[in-house]
């Protein structure tokens, strides 16, 4: 990791030579389509420089094309953006991995990405339809293609410099480990869900010793009320430092080793998320000994994203 004393500049190193991944990321799991926009101009002007979109979310369009007027108006270099996007569920035959690439760097108006990740462990049934479900409701599984056949799939996109780094996502430390075994491109950065409900301490300790980039979504508990922002714990560091619970929350997840995601809808927002600082060493102490513990996104047991509709 760079260290920086200001948590807005850190940078985290990825291995395999891919850069550095900015800290401090900006998710657009937005199902709006103009509020997508409006929200990357947003964190664009605020100051995030790390863009984290998924296939899956059905505005990769809409992110990209705010990305592009962010670079036309000058002062901003692709190169100084760091952009991910995810391979959905039912593109894991490894015949199927390159063109949903391809559709997504369209889509994105990139030429090439920083990060591809695979969004969840789960391979569904190949087809355009990106939830299969059989007669009965339940999800359709594809059992004829394993993670590592996938894996070995974005490996090669690496081979053609298409893609600088690659990674997994909604996983869990046992999905990992074989893949990690396995692969000849080791896992440059691993996505999930983590808070002080949900610290996910022994993945961040296997993370740190592989050199892996461990980047936390839903840090503000995904906005569901009462949760972290109103967590006692949380408010009472807040009120002390001179902070909001937000920013406690995001500084903690920096200063803890993550990378983190963060969704601000509006202008205010974006700024409040992008200005953290960093927090005391008591302040940190206390959080970390927060004893509740809750998943809020089910989809490492399932497949489907809980965020998404």
């Amino acid at each position: 990791m760079t260290e920086s004393s200001d948590l807005r500049l850190r940078r985290m190193p990825l291995s395999n030579g891919g850069g550095y991944m900015p800290a401090l990321g900006f998710g657009t799991l937005i199902p709006d389509p103009t509020v997508t926009k409006t929200a990357t101009r947003d964190a664009l002007e605020a100051g995030f420089r790390h863009f984290d979109c998924a296939e899956r979310y059905g505005n990769e369009r809409e992110v990209g094309e705010m990305l592009q007027a962010g670079l036309a108006a000058g002062g901003i270099a692709r190169e100084d953006i760091f952009v991910t996007t995810k391979l959905w569920n039912t593109n894991h035959r490894p015949e199927r991995v390159e063109p949903a690439f391809e559709a997504s760097l369209d889509r994105l108006r990139l030429n090439y990405l920083d990060l591809y990740l695979i969004h969840t462990p789960f391979a569904f049934q190949a087809g355009e339809e990106q939830e299969p479900r059989d007669q009965n409701g339940n999800v359709v599984y594809d059992n004829g293609v394993t993670l590592l056949d996938t894996w070995r799939a974005l490996e090669s996109l690496v081979d053609q410099g298409r893609c600088r780094a690659i990674g997994l996502s909604d996983i869990t430390l046992n999905e990992l480990l074989p893949v990690y075994e396995s692969a000849r491109i080791k896992p440059a950065v691993i996505e999930v869900e983590a808070h002080p409900y949900l610290p996910e301490t022994e993945l961040l300790e296997f993370c740190k010793e592989k050199g892996i980039v461990f980047l936390a979504f839903a840090p503000l508990g995904h906005g569901m009320r009462p949760g972290l922002l109103e967590d006692p714990v949380i408010s009472a560091i807040a009120a002390r430092v001179g902070k909001t619970p937000a920013q406690v929350l995001l500084a903690w997840a920096v200063q803890r080793g993550t990378a983190v995601l963060t969704t601000p809808k509006t202008a205010a927002r974006a700024k409040e998320n992008f200005g953290i600082s960093a927090l005391p060493e008591d302040a940190l102490n206390e959080i970390n000994r927060i004893q509740t513990r809750q998943r809020l996104n089910p989809v490492v047991t399932t497949g489907v994203g809980g965020f998404l509709a």
